[in-house]
């Protein structure tokens, strides 16, 4: 199977720029900032892989999407420190599979192991630091973003009208690109600092959480 996280973090195939830079260069304090420009410039590229290409499906750019949110993301210093380990979490029906964990496998996120879980239920989303709200739980969705109200939970679907509804992004397809939109007020609401790198490849990026806001 494909590893798109190495695209989406830098490989060659996707972000030509990356091999001229000399080894000098990449132990500069310089090359930090190039780096975290570069991820940002390849989320924008990611989403112009083809959703319906055999090798990059949906869902496994979906994935490579939520290994990057975490990236982009900060975390309340609490609960960046409770656990040794970075929790990306599946509500409901997993439409990701076994690809999901084969993509982030061996990857972290300052200096945590990324790991998925699968989950049953809202209460146990709370060790969660991004949590992908199943399309199965439509649904439950208000009752699913109430119990999760002010936790510290990066939480992502693809459910209609997500960020109208108190989610904080949705992956939306447009020609068959995968792309994201972000509200941003529903991110502050739960504490979380999203990265201005990360806001300018959004779609859109709207405050409110009601429809019509």
């Amino acid at each position: 199977m494909a590893k798109i996280i190495e695209k989406v973090i830098g490989g060659t195939d996707v972000f030509p720029y990356a091999r001229p830079w000399s080894v000098s260069a990449r132990r500069s304090c310089c090359f930090a900032k190039f780096m975290a420009l570069a991820v940002a410039w390849v989320l924008v590229n990611a989403s112009s892989v083809n959703a319906q290409q055999a090798n990059h499906s949906e869902y496994e750019v979906k994935a490579a999407y939520l290994y990057n949110f975490g990236r982009f993301v900060e975390w309340p210093t609490g609960v960046a420190a409770a656990s040794d380990v970075f929790s990306i979490c599946v509500l409901g029906e997993d439409p990701f599979g076994a690809s999901f964990d084969a993509t982030i496998a061996g990857e972290s996120i300052n200096g945590k192991k990324v790991v998925v879980k699968r989950i049953t239920k809202a209460q146990d989303a709370e060790s969660c630091r991004i949590l992908f709200i199943s399309s199965s739980e439509e649904n439950r969705l208000k009752e699913i973003l109430a119990t999760l109200d002010k936790a510290s939970v990066l939480t992502v679907s693809d459910i209609s009208q997500f960020t109208r509804r108190g989610g904080m992004i949705r992956f939306v397809t447009e020609g068959n690109k995968v792309r994201f939109e972000v509200n941003l007020t529903n991110a502050e609401h739960a504490a979380l600092t999203l990265s201005s790198q990360l806001l300018k490849v959004a779609v859109s990026v709207r405050k409110g959480s009601q429809t019509g806001d």
